[in-house]
């Protein structure tokens, strides 16, 4: 079986691998599954392709508190929502910012127009398996100057600090800076972790602010 895809989809997908392959952890783990169709798009079918990709992108998944299944279904609707936001506006793609844990989709990202901020939005309530949608997205002052190295460096920092703490699942936690306003979403095993994740972000130098979308794990519907 050879996938028989358009010139659109290719260029999504070779879009897609390159802007999430070095971005935070929580998109390197999708960029897994973005190899993976972009890859059997050009070459044939195979069990044991298809094998090996699985188990690549399974491994991770499953160490996550949301489990292997809601992890692999958050793949592909962040998958879905990337190729909608694309087909209809490539700039809008680039700008957003995107992550999605149960189903429930954090937007960020800074959009030119007023309009911009509500078409993410209304792409992103027609994906299936979608719950909550959480827009975030701010829409450009050209009086500001939009600091995004600034963004990237405070990123980083909060996510080394969650890696290095033994008392903290790192793997659970995606995070976002935009205007060095911190957003947090995934799942928290107790309040005491909780607790020390926003402490974290909140120590960090520059972060003005941080909205927290966490929820305990014993919150979290099977």
């Amino acid at each position: 079986m050879r996938a028989n895809i358009g010139i659109h989809h290719r260029v999504f997908w070779a879009w897609a691998i390159g802007r999430m392959i070095s971005t935070p952890e929580g998109h390197v783990r999708v960029s897994a599954l973005a190899a993976l169709a972009f890859a059997l798009s050009q070459v044939a079918c195979t069990p044991a392709t298809i094998a090996v990709s699985g188990g690549a992108a399974g491994g991770v998944a499953a160490s996550q508190e949301r489990g292997f299944s809601t992890a692999v279904q958050d793949q592909g609707i962040r998958l879905n929502i990337n190729e909608r936001l694309f087909a209809t506006d490539i700039e809008l793609f680039s700008d957003v910012g995107l992550q999605v844990q149960e189903g429930r989709v954090l937007l960020t990202g800074n959009v030119q127009r007023p309009e911009h901020r509500v078409e993410a939005a209304r792409l992103v309530w027609e994906v299936p398996g979608v719950r909550e949608v959480y827009n975030e997205i701010q829409v450009r002052d050209e009086q500001d100057v939009i600091d995004s190295g600034r963004d990237e460096w405070i990123i980083l920092q909060i996510k080394t600090d969650l890696l290095l703490d033994s008392e903290v699942s790192a793997v659970n936690y995606s995070v976002e800076s935009v205007n060095q306003i911190v957003y947090l979403i995934g799942i928290a095993r107790d309040r005491d972790e909780l607790d020390r994740v926003v402490r974290y972000a909140k120590d960090v130098p520059y972060v003005r602010g941080v909205v927290n979308y966490v929820r305990l794990a014993d919150s979290v519907s099977g």
